[in-house]
């Protein structure tokens, strides 16, 4: 990764513009072409740099339910279980905590019935009964961006 990537990287989580071309607007900023954009941030995901890139919405604005999971999965099963968790377009993104539940993640979904599909579809494809499902008492947004 050189400078040029680091710039990029920062422009993609600043300010990403919702215009027909965003690529080329961004390659204006930073003195590049479109074609040099597009190649890099290729680049970047398939290093593993970027791993997701897309917009993030209010589901409950848009009449969506969300949980909050976790799972007890031994320490020998975290990578095949998060593998299983990470297929389900649902899933945001999961994590591991220290604690007896030590693998976390989002699960969202159109209503209550789709939501609990998805968790049991979870459960009986990993083998793990150990699931508990939190639901949020009050919502915390934090600006999650990454100085390059």
């Amino acid at each position: 990764m050189d400078a040029i990537d680091k710039k990029l990287l920062n422009a993609l989580q600043e300010d990403f513009p919702c215009v027909t071309r965003p690529y080329l607007h961004i390659a204006e900023q930073l003195g590049l072409t479109e074609a040099e954009v597009l190649e890099r941030v290729h680049n970047l995901k398939a290093t593993g740099i970027i791993r997701r890139m897309g917009a993030v919405f209010s589901g409950e604005a848009l009449g969506f339910v969300g949980r909050l999971c976790a799972m007890k999965v031994a320490t020998n099963d975290i990578e095949r279980v998060a593998a299983v968790i990470n297929a389900y377009p649902n899933v945001t993104h999961n994590y591991l905590r220290s604690h007896e539940y030590n693998l976390w993640f989002t699960v969202s979904a159109e209503d209550e019935e789709e939501l609990q599909r998805v968790l049991e579809n979870i459960q009986r494809t990993t083998g793990i009964a150990a699931l508990i499902s939190l639901r949020s008492k009050q919502v915390f947004k934090l600006d999650a961006r990454f100085a390059v």
